[in-house]
Parts: C-alpha cells; structure tokens; sequence
C-alpha cells in the first residue's frame, strides 16, 4: 500500500507543470535507462508545450560540427543531461544517434536535432541543437543543418588537433556567415595538449586563442561554459511572427502510420494543427495534424513560431511530397520560396539489384522511402542481361554507399547484390550525328555501356577533386609516394605546427573512390585524415575495356579506366573471373580488350576424359590419333557451346574487392 501511495503520489507530480530548465528525476523504484526516460516522455508528451513563452530574441539555432570521432554526440549528450532534457545516467551514449548502424559503426550518419530549455540569468531560453556527421561523405549533412542555424561549435580533439575535415566544417560554416564557438574537448586525455591547438586554431583560422573553450564532454568538466557562449555569441534568428507563414522542410523521415513526417525550421509566421498549408515544390494542400518540437523524443505543442525548430505531419502519404529544401506556407497565403538546398553531386555510381527478381517491387519501394530521408542519394533506372531489373544509384562517396547498403538490410530487411562503383565522366562529341542524337556536345557517362567510340569524341573528361591531408611530419615521403602512384599533382603544402603538415592535391576521383583512404590510414598509423571537395573535370586519356569470354565481349564487366592502368586492371579481371567461372567440358579463354587489341589473357582448362587410359602398350600412333580425335571434339564444342557466366560468379566479379 505505501509503494502505491508513493508511485501514485510521483505520478501526481508529473503531471503537475514544472519549470523548463528543471531537471527530470526519476524515482528510485522506477528502473533507470532508456526505458525509463521514454515512460517519462511518453507520460509528459500527452500535455502540449506552449511555445509562445519562448519569444525569437531567447531563441539560438545551433549545430555541432567537427572531424570524425572528435566528441560531437559526447558533448551533445552532456548539453541534454545539463538542461535536464534527458535523465543523467551511465547509458547515455550517442542518444541522439538513433539508426542501429550508427550505434554499431559509432558514427553519426544523420543530423538529429533536439529543442532544449535553458535559464540563463533569469531568462529562459530555447536552444535548438543540431548534431551533424563529421565524416567527408556526409558533408552534405551538415551543409543542410547549417542552413536552420544562425551559430555552430567547432569542436576539436586536444590530443588529435586539427584535422581534414576539421577545416573543411569550419570553411562551411564561415561561408554561411556563421558565429563560431571554438571548443577544445578531451582535455582529461593523458596526452592532451590544449595549448598547441589553440595556436593552431589562431593560425589556420584566424580565431583569438581567448575564444576558444576547453572542456571535457566525456566528464561533463566546463559544458556549462558551453551553453553560456551559445547564448552571448550565436545572434537570435532574424525573422518576425507577424509575417507570413515560411517554413523550410530540412530534413524528413517516413513512419508507416502517420506518413511523413517533415522537420521544419520557421523563417516567418505561425502554424499550427488545423492550419490548410500548401508545399511550394508539388502545389499540393495539406491539413496540419500534429506540430512540435523534438527533445529528442516528439513533444507535441500547440503551435510553433518563427524562428522555432521543430517538427510537422500533415497527411502526407507519399514519399515524393516531401522534398527536402521544399517551402511551406499557409493556403491563399503564398510567400516567395526560400532559396532551398544545391542539390548533393554524386560522386560515386553503383549498379543495385534485387538478389531475386520477385523481389523488385519491394525494393522500388525501401528505395523511395530511404531517398526520401536521405536526399542526397540520386536514382536512375538501369537493366542488365545478366542481373535483370535494377537501378543505377549515385552516392556522396564509398562509406556513403556502405552505409546505405546497411541500412536498406537492417531497415527493410532487403538482400542486394551492388555492383563495384564507378565515377561519372565526361565526352565532348565531335560527330554531328552523335550530337544530333543526344541534343548537346558534352555527354556525361555513369554507365560503361554508354561510352562513345573515340572516333567520334574530340576529348574525354575526368572528375577530380581538391584533397585535404592534415599528417604528422614522419609520413610525409610515403604520403607524397601514394599520391604520386594515384596520378595526382601537389598544390600547396602547410606547417600547422612543428609536428602537423597540412597537404593539397589534385587527385582525379576515380584513383580515391575504393582504397586511397585505407591506404593511407596504414601508411601513416592511422595518423593522417584526408577530406576532399569537387574541383570539376580535367582532360584525361580514357579508354573503355571490355572482357571477352571465348571472343564473345560481356558487357556487364566492362570498365572505363586511364589508359596507363588498362594493363593491370585487365589482368586483376580475368584472374578473378579464372577464379569464378566454372570449367566447362571446352576449354575457355577470358581476355581483356581494348577495341581490337588484347591486353590481357587467362584460359580456363576444360575437362578432359583420360581417352589413352585403354593403351596399356601397342603403337603410339594409336594413342595420337584418340587425342587427336578429342581435341577436334573439343575445337567443335567450343565453336557451338555458350559460356554462361553463372550470376554468383557476376556478383563475386563486381562487388568490390576488399582484400585486393
């Protein structure tokens, strides 16, 4: 009977309104953990928040923004514990990460957002936090956080110090005219040295050394620091309620229940549920359901202002409705759209197909619901002789690809096979039928079999793009051999520090597309980072190789590559396809090509029956004429019989190999 007062009693306080910044603690009876903290929010969301309290002056939108593995999730969850969003326990680890591969890889792929209250001096305030990725291929991610932001922390490793992308984030953010907050973090490592970071961030990006914060995400030491600079030096959005309704969709997710759901960020105006809204992009009308905010759980409330982050569902049943960079705004009230999002440029094309083909539909659809929350995926259809239906899909970069490839597994529960990625190039056609054909001079290829004879073309483009590589000093000769052999030329080359160089080069995309990054992790101890950006097309001597198979040319397997790594690439293809395909009873012989010319051969044996096994003695002319007539057996076989590639054997060839 007491433990049913006392829990009685504890529910009675719940629901009772309690200050925003008032720290939420659970009872010593109720199990602590995740568990817990979703009762807690479960039983709290069913009241709605009333946003009005929280005028656009005591608002500050906010992302968080560093190098990989730097403390961005680390730092985020101690804001949430320090404001009392979240209960403070130990299993409070990447919260905010909530897809399984980024808890299992321990990296953050997608940008989470989560509204906090804070009460500063009296004043209360609303902080909208946006944790981005910090790793290259997601740097699509963050440029989209930081367009709902008026502010970022720049976090930086104390032991590590600057690194690639360190300095790609910052440039982002400077570019968006942006306040930055420098933060050193990890400085309870042994080997931390927070004083030669702060000379790099004064030398590299012109910061005050006064600025910067030192802290420990991981212990909680200074955070409270954090959140006070957030507040004096990220500017309050500059919008007004009065205006008419604006808000940008930046990011979207799919729920089998309720549709879409959009995360919104108010440039103007007001909504709320019952409100008739229309979408910019489609001219579709919707009737608002739910508006609120995310903390990090979905807190309804009654309305959201300008200037506020949150999120909307309105009834939006198909995936194409919701585009990310879209505008919404209020029906017979329409608003000049905001300038949106540059659309992602993929990097790196790859062939997916359903393992079964029954399995297509299926497919279609986790395609489109997984495009849709993550946007920068692009979609072609495509088709293969030897793979059936499929699609050709562009992505930001291979770990991109990977993780993408995951997801649709654990997500969907969809098997794929995924052909070796490939990069897009270019051709400016010289023949007037050829032009005349495709409506322009300048044709970009994603697919090999698109590739124009040389005849007709005038010149072949490649992508190349502007590489980072921040490293100690010691691996500077095996670095500068690497990217030698990789066909790139050197830029400029800084000191950071007496113990940091800072690397440009001019690599040509498709020499870092699979294993320039592995490699250049083992040469340099896993020391060295590497960051890249697009720095458009440069002429190139390509040539289109094709794989034939007793002289018949497989068109899956053919490759685009540089003219002087034709060789090697042909010979690693028929060794590997030695390795996969079958013997047959005729002997085969698979060859590397281009256009007439062979480069490149390996002969699969056939089976042989041991025709001389009955001539135990007698002439040898016996034993030459039943070779004889086996080998022109053969010879006919060879002439009538079809190779044919079995489709495991396809899938071993293309996939990319990892040990190579």
């Amino acid at each position: 009977m007491a433990l049913a007062g006392r829990t009685a009693a504890w529910w009675a306080r719940l629901r009772s309104p309690c200050p925003a910044a008032a720290p939420l603690c659970l009872p010593p009876w109720l199990p602590a953990g995740p568990v817990a903290c979703e009762r807690l929010y479960s039983s709290r969301g069913k009241e709605k928040l009333d946003m009005l309290m929280y005028p656009v002056e005591s608002i500050r939108n906010f992302s968080i923004i560093a190098h990989v593995d730097h403390g961005k999730s680390t730092l985020a969850d101690r804001l949430l514990e320090i404001t009392g969003t979240i209960a403070k326990t130990d299993r409070n680890k990447q919260v905010l990460d909530k897809l399984q591969v980024e808890r299992e890889r321990g990296i953050t792929v997608k940008a989470q957002s989560a509204s906090i209250f804070y009460n500063h001096e009296g004043v209360n305030y609303l902080l909208n936090l946006i944790d981005t990725p910090g790793h290259v291929d997601f740097s699509y991610e963050v440029s989209r956080s930081l367009s709902a932001c008026q502010g970022v922390i720049l976090v930086v490793d104390a032991n590590e110090g600057i690194q690639a992308q360190t300095v790609a984030n910052f440039y982002l953010a400077f570019e968006a005219q942006l306040a930055i907050i420098p933060v050193i973090n990890k400085i309870d490592l042994k080997n931390a040295d927070p004083e030669r970071v702060e000379k790099q961030i004064e030398k590299l990006f012109d910061i005050p050394v006064e600025e910067c914060v030192r802290i420990s995400a991981k212990q909680g030491t200074n955070v409270e620091k954090v959140l006070q600079k957030v507040i004096e030096k990220i500017p309050p959005p500059q919008c007004n309620t009065a205006d008419p309704l604006k808000a940008l969709v930046f990011d979207s997710t799919f729920d089998h229940y309720r549709g879409v759901i959009a995360n919104i960020a108010l440039f103007g105006g007001e909504i709320e549920k019952g409100h008739k809204i229309v979408s910019a992009h489609t001219k579709k009308r919707y009737e608002v359901n739910e508006v609120g905010i995310l903390t990090p759980n979905e807190q309804p409330t009654h309305k959201l202002y300008a200037g506020q982050v949150g999120y909307l569902i309105a009834g939006m049943k198909e995936v194409t409705e919701a585009q990310i960079g879209d505008t919404l705004f209020l029906y017979k009230q329409p608003v000049e759209p905001l300038p949106g999002f540059k659309s992602a440029k993929p990097m790196v094309f790859a062939g997916m197909y359903p393992v079964d083909q029954t399995e297509y539909n299926n497919l279609k659809s986790a395609l489109e619901r997984l495009t849709l929350n993550d946007s920068s995926v692009t979609v072609h259809r495509d088709s293969s002789l030897a793979l059936g239906a499929g699609w050709r899909l562009g992505f930001l970069g291979l770990l991109h690809m990977e993780v993408f490839n995951q997801r649709l597994e654990q997500e969907y529960n969809m098997s794929v096979i995924l052909t070796a990625p490939t990069v897009p190039y270019k051709a400016i056609l010289s023949s007037a039928k050829l032009i005349k054909e495709y409506g322009k001079a300048e044709i970009t290829i994603i697919n090999p079999a698109q590739f124009p004879d040389k005849l007709s073309v005038s010149e072949y483009l490649e992508p190349t793009v502007l590489g980072t590589i921040v490293t100690p000093h010691e691996y500077i000769g095996k670095i500068i051999a690497l990217c030698q052999d990789r066909r790139a030329v050197q830029k400029d080359m800084l000191y950071i520090d007496e113990r940091r160089v800072m690397l440009k080069y001019l690599f040509p995309l498709n020499e870092i597309v699979v294993d320039f990054y592995d490699a250049l992790k083992s040469l340099s101890s896993g020391y060295a980072s590497f960051d890249y950006e697009d720095a458009g097309y440069q002429a190139a001597d390509l040539i289109k190789m094709d794989i034939l198979l007793n002289g018949n040319p497989v068109e899956e397997l053919s490759t685009i590559i540089h003219n002087d790594k034709a060789y090697a690439t042909g010979k690693f293809l028929c060794e590997r396809l030695k390795d996969a395909i079958p013997r047959q009873l005729f002997e085969i012989a698979i060859q590397a090509a281009i256009g007439k010319k062979i480069i490149a051969r390996e002969t699969l044996k056939a089976y042989r029956k041991n025709v001389v096994a009955k001539c135990y003695g007698g002439d040898i002319t016996r034993r030459m004429k039943l070779l004889k007539r086996q080998a022109e057996g053969k010879k006919l076989m060879r002439k009538i019989g079809n190779v044919e590639v079995p489709r495991d054997a396809f899938i071993r060839v293309l996939k990319r190999q990892t040990d190579k």
